[in-house]
C-alpha cells in the first residue's frame, strides 16, 4: 500500500502563486510516478500533470504548461506542485496520485492511477 499527503492548498488573489506538495509512504519503490489532477464542483477529475521518479521526465495539461511546474525530491519522496499565474479557473480540490508500476505508463488516465491522497482545496479569488 501506499499513503499521499498533499499539502499547500489555500486561498489566493488571482494573478498570485501557490505551491502544493505531495510526500508519499508506504511501497513506493515499485511506482512509475506521481501525477496532479484536480476536480471541480460539477466537473469530473482532470489532469494537471505528472512527473516520473526515475529521469524526472514531465508531463502537463497544456492549459497549465507556462504556468504550472511539477518538480521531485527522491531523497524526501516528495513530489511539489508550483503554480503562477493562478486564476479563477484554476479553483479546485487538488489531488496526488501515483501508480502501481504495473504496465506502460499513462500519465494522463486518471483510471491508471492506484494511489489517491485526500485532496487540498485551491480557491483563487478575483
Amino acid at each position: 500500500q501506499v499513503q499521499l499527503v498533499e499539502s499547500g492548498g489555500g486561498l489566493v488573489q488571482a494573478g498570485g502563486s501557490l505551491r502544493l506538495s505531495c510526500t508519499a509512504s508506504g511501497h513506493t519503490f515499485s511506482s512509475y510516478g506521481v501525477g496532479w489532477f484536480r476536480q471541480a464542483p460539477g466537473t469530473e477529475r482532470e489532469f494537471v500533470a505528472a512527473i516520473r521518479w526515475s529521469d524526472g521526465s514531465t508531463y502537463y495539461k497544456d492549459s497549465v504548461k507556462h504556468r504550472f511546474t511539477i518538480s521531485r525530491d527522491n531523497a524526501k519522496s516528495t513530489v511539489y506542485l508550483q503554480m503562477n499565474s493562478l486564476n479563477s479557473g484554476d479553483t479546485a480540490v487538488y489531488y496526488c496520485a501515483t501508480d502501481r508500476g504495473m504496465g506502460a505508463p499513462k500519465w494522463y488516465d486518471r483510471e491508471w492511477y492506484a494511489f489517491w491522497g485526500q485532496g487540498t482545496q485551491v480557491t483563487v479569488s478575483s
